[in-house]
């Protein structure tokens, strides 16, 4: 299993009047707020930088002034002042400390510090261009670029256990599924099938007893599967972002991805 510990948001110290202005070439002040950027390019020094395969820059700027940024593995936020058509992030970026391999492990450092060095942005409709010296990061809103999969008919298979600040990644997870249709979910505990009933309101689903086959389930497949029931269990919250779906109850829950 590979644990996530993500630092307490305590350890970031505050930026001093932070903000969120409208840079050069911005339409409107506060445009970058709540919105998410993936990159398209990356040049450095007027050639193509080549991102670690199957990974992108990932950008968010969330309503409470923080910016959280990907690069492929780890996910590093501070408090951000957009003022002055600068990004102006805390030299101490509170970092999750999941194990990368060595590629992604570079790429999170080559981030950080290009965030860290107080880059100039702009924004034209839905591109975003961040520059830092020879390097130029051009990125596309979320909602352009990977529109938000539909909750029903879309194959979500496990990718991460939330439990309070922590996350984790568990062995089998790739083999636990689930889908919706209307009133019904159906999937894998990655041990055994399920199927059962769902309920809907606004931002929440409410599931019903949950049915299964009655394969015994050892070890590490037990115990994911004791997870997964236990959160299809009552109301819990839902969020899809474009191919993410998180299920989340007092503060624990499951992150999903689904296939386009």
């Amino acid at each position: 299993m590979r644990t996530i510990a993500v630092a307490g948001a305590g350890l970031l110290l505050a930026l001093t009047g932070c903000g969120n202005e409208s840079g050069a070439g911005a339409p409107d002040a506060g445009s970058l707020t709540g919105r998410t950027y993936l990159s398209s390019a990356v040049t450095e020094d007027g050639r193509t930088k080549q991102l670690v395969p199957n990974s992108r820059v990932r950008l968010t700027f969330t309503d409470d002034g923080r910016l959280i940024a990907e690069a492929g593995c780890n996910s590093m936020q501070s408090p951000v002042d957009t003022g002055d058509g600068k990004l102006a992030v805390d030299e101490q970026l509170q970092v999750t400390a999941m194990g990368c391999d060595d590629a992604r492990h570079k790429q999170d450092s080559w981030l950080s510090g290009l965030l860290r060095s107080g880059p100039s942005w702009t924004l034209e409709a839905d591109r975003l261009t961040v520059t830092s010296g020879g390097t130029t990061i051009t990125l596309t809103d979320r909602e352009t670029a990977e529109p938000d999969l539909a909750l029903d008919g879309t194959k979500w298979s496990l990718e991460t256990v939330v439990s309070g600040e922590t996350a984790s990644h568990q062995a089998g997870s790739e083999k636990v599924w689930i889908t919706l249709n209307g009133d019904r979910v159906t999937g894998s505990t990655g041990c055994n099938e399920l199927q059962g009933k769902v309920a809907r309101d606004t931002g929440k689903l409410t599931f019903g007893e949950i049915a299964t086959t009655r394969r015994a389930c050892a070890g590490d497949a037990g115990k994911l599967e004791q997870t997964l029931l236990g959160t299809l269990e009552g109301t819990v919250t839902y969020e899809v972002d474009a191919n993410r779906l998180e299920l989340r109850a007092a503060g624990d829950g499951l992150d999903f991805t689904g296939a386009r």
